[in-house]
């Protein structure tokens, strides 16, 4: 057994790595996430819609979403489309963004991508007369006209980098922006009017993919970033002059500003877990099946031996990881890359799952605070998240997770939705004992429920 094998297939389990449509490692898991597809929730109304449309995006991070945005990036440019996609997280500190950070990535994005289509000098004078307030920062010692065109055009790449890597001169960055956030929009939109124009493509598409990482922030008068973002500046998120998808954290869109989310931006598109378990906790053959394809796909490309028992010791140390992970496609991948870890040669072996799943628990562990693990008893009980932020946070970071289950009949057609605690977490010591707590706690406000019991 090489080394170099083993490295090969350490690498196409990379769990930061999204996935292109024609890349051998995809599998279709629609039918196993509640038939979730972002083609017909998204692109179509793309594509049909005689206005340009402001659509969001979320899910749990790590769970697909830039493979999928990437699909409907394919998708639109098979429909003549022009596309201007970006990982915001490459513009912006996601532990304190704003809405003016994320504008003036998108600028800079739609710059970069369509300055050979339209001309770039309305966008290029609102920073010039913004170029003294900026040396004023000492941001920049330069003489703006002494700049060619091209590096004029390459200061928004110089503010935004600002932006995201020297914290002290934020506040003061976007206040200068929000002064003037009105006329930036204007010489944007006039920018992709021309593009437009010029363009081969019927349409322009911006997808700022990454926004769902934002961390949130709250002020003292109990707002958030993430309702500054997609509530208060919902008004300018909307106005660019094209067609835009924005992904957003997912706790945001169960917090008690959904319906005015849905009220501004029309379904909000969830593209939930691979359900490997039923709601009562039973194991679905159809969910486990898909994520075992998940590796298969990835260590088929390297060698033609069998999962099992060439690659895997046994099927039950291939399921219990595809199970562990929770139907979560990052979880998976990282959990065969530590198994990985603690193997020599393969196939894969009992211990080190074992050792894989501990430490993935360990991570759980210290993410979950002290007061949460009640929290996590009721969501394993209610299968429900209420509308609280301390439960919408275990949303965030993944120690809950969603999923989805589409019912249909001759005259009916419902999803059912529902959440669970994630399984790294459901056998950790205070996770127990929570549930344990709640269980008495049950029994010992409901007396009779413990004498039926014992009668029977």
């Amino acid at each position: 057994m090489s080394e170099e094998l083993l490295s090969q297939i350490y690498n196409a389990f990379d769990p930061k790595r999204p996935l292109e449509p024609d890349d051998p490692f995809y599998v279709n898991c629609h039918e196993v996430r509640g038939q979730e597809n972002i083609i017909n929730e998204v692109g179509r109304n793309i594509i049909r819609s005689n206005q340009p449309t402001c659509q969001l995006y979320t899910g749990h991070r790590g769970g697909g979403k830039s493979t999928e945005l990437r699909r409907l990036r394919h998708y639109l440019q098979g429909q003549q489309r022009q596309v201007v996609y970006f990982e915001a997280t490459k513009d912006l500190d996601d532990t304190d963004t704003r809405y003016t950070d994320i504008l003036l990535a998108c600028t800079r994005h739609l710059l970069d991508d369509l300055k050979q289509q339209a001309n770039p000098g309305p966008l290029v004078s609102w920073l010039q007369s913004r170029w003294q307030s900026l040396k004023d920062l000492a941001l920049t010692e330069v003489e703006f006209e002494n700049l060619a065109l091209e590096a004029q055009i390459a200061q928004f790449s110089t503010l935004t980098a600002t932006l995201r890597q020297v914290p002290s001169k934020r506040s003061v960055i976007r206040e200068q922006v929000d002064n003037h956030s009105v006329s930036l929009i204007e010489a944007l939109n006039g920018f992709i009017a021309e593009a437009q124009r010029n363009l081969g493509a019927t349409e322009l598409v911006v997808i700022a993919d990454e926004l769902d990482r934002i961390a949130l922030i709250q002020d003292d008068n109990g707002h958030t970033n993430y309702d500054e973002i997609y509530i208060y500046n919902s008004e300018q998120m909307c106005n660019l002059a094209c067609n835009v998808v924005y992904t957003v954290p997912i706790s945001q869109v169960y917090s008690d500003q959904s319906a005015e989310m849905r009220n501004i931006y029309g379904d909000i598109h969830v593209l939930p877990m691979v359900m490997v378990r039923m709601r009562d906790g039973t194991i679905y053959p159809p969910g486990l099946a898909k994520m075992k394809e998940l590796v298969q796909k990835r260590v088929e490309h390297y060698t033609h031996m069998a999962m099992v028992p060439g690659v895997f010791e046994s099927e039950t140390v291939l399921d219990s990881l595809c199970l562990i992970s929770g139907g979560h496609m990052r979880e998976l991948m990282q959990l065969v890359q530590t198994a990985l870890n603690w193997t020599d040669e393969l196939p894969i072996r009992r211990q080190a799952m074992l050792r894989a799943i501990a430490k993935g628990r360990e991570a759980y562990q210290d993410t979950v605070n002290e007061l949460d693990w009640t929290k996590l008893a009721e969501v394993a009980e209610t299968k429900r998240v209420p509308n609280d932020d301390a439960y919408r946070k275990l949303l965030f970071n993944r120690c809950v997770l969603e999923y989805r289950l589409v019912k249909e009949t001759e005259d009916d057609f419902q999803t059912v939705r529902w959440h669970d605690v994630h399984p790294l977490i459901q056998k950790l010591e205070p996770f127990v004992q929570a549930v344990a707590e709640r269980q008495a706690a049950q029994v010992t406000n409901n007396p009779a429920s413990e004498d039926a019991t014992d009668g029977a």
